[in-house]
């Protein structure tokens, strides 16, 4: 058997509605797992979980605010409830607000802080409550938390974002310390997408342009690939197929790391 198989693993994926998560969400069913999508998209994301199920993928959807720690305690146990149980998470929601320093907005930074920061932060801590011993869950498992080049580069015009997945790197070390020690039996690692032909992604091109960055929101695509040694812009498959290894016993002694998937860009 490959050590990429996850079957009978079950799965909890935030943000898992489109985008990112969704091709996240894909990947893992196609490895074997049953995956809960949880977001506040409720339509779309119960339109992907309705299409991973025509795909013959046990998939189901609950209604996910990340900001909400009783949501958050709700969501885990409709997701223990519905797919008998949850080896891995992945802190896959978030939001970037492009903006100059200069212009920024306190209210696009508090929603920044409450979505990547204290959603990662309230992901953590309830997953763990499930997965430790004597949790609803309670086999241990794999956190797998998303961050981003943005947090090891310098780039114009997203710096709370920027700020945020740095967040998530000290968190995910510290979580990853605390299972250990405490006995949870959970690994903890994160990965660094580059910049991907998402929704979000084009939006960061289109708003560096809009902010008088760049000329268009061509120029923005093309300024990262000169960054980027690979000479690309990173696919959606590239960042679910890190998050599959990450999540699999081929990463059975990986805990407390950051993976770059970002064809070179952050080196």
């Amino acid at each position: 058997m490959s050590s990429y198989d996850l079957t009978g693993r079950r799965a909890l994926v935030t943000g898992g509605a489109r985008g990112l998560g969704a091709g996240i969400a894909e990947a893992l069913t196609k490895a074997g797992a049953a995956v809960v999508i949880g977001d506040v998209l409720e339509e779309a994301g119960k339109d992907t979980a309705r299409a991973l199920r025509d795909a013959g993928a046990d998939a189901e959807f609950v209604a996910l605010d990340v900001t909400d720690d009783d949501n958050w305690a709700a969501a885990i146990q409709q997701t223990v409830d519905s797919i008998g149980g949850l080896d891995i998470l992945v802190n896959n929601a978030g939001v970037e607000i492009t903006s100059l320093i200069v212009d920024l907005d306190p209210a696009d930074v508090r929603k920044m802080l409450d979505v990547n920061v204290l959603g990662n932060s309230l992901g953590l801590k309830h997953g763990f409550r499930a997965m430790r011993p004597g949790g609803a869950a309670g086999a241990g498992g794999a956190v797998v938390n998303i961050a981003s080049v943005a947090a090891t580069i310098a780039f114009p015009g997203i710096s709370l974002y920027s700020a945020t997945k740095s967040a998530i790197d000290r968190l995910t070390r510290v979580a990853a310390a605390e299972s250990g020690k405490l006995g949870y039996g959970v690994r903890v690692n994160s990965i660094y997408p580059g910049l991907t032909p998402t929704t979000m992604g084009n939006q960061l091109a289109a708003d560096c342009a809009e902010i008088g960055l760049f000329p268009s929101p061509q120029a923005a695509a093309e300024a990262v690939v000169g960054l980027t040694p690979q000479g690309r812009l990173g696919q959606v498959d590239d960042m679910a197929d890190a998050v599959v290894f990450l999540a699999s016993d081929a990463a059975k002694y990986i805990t407390g790391a950051g993976l770059p998937v970002d064809g070179g860009m952050g080196m």
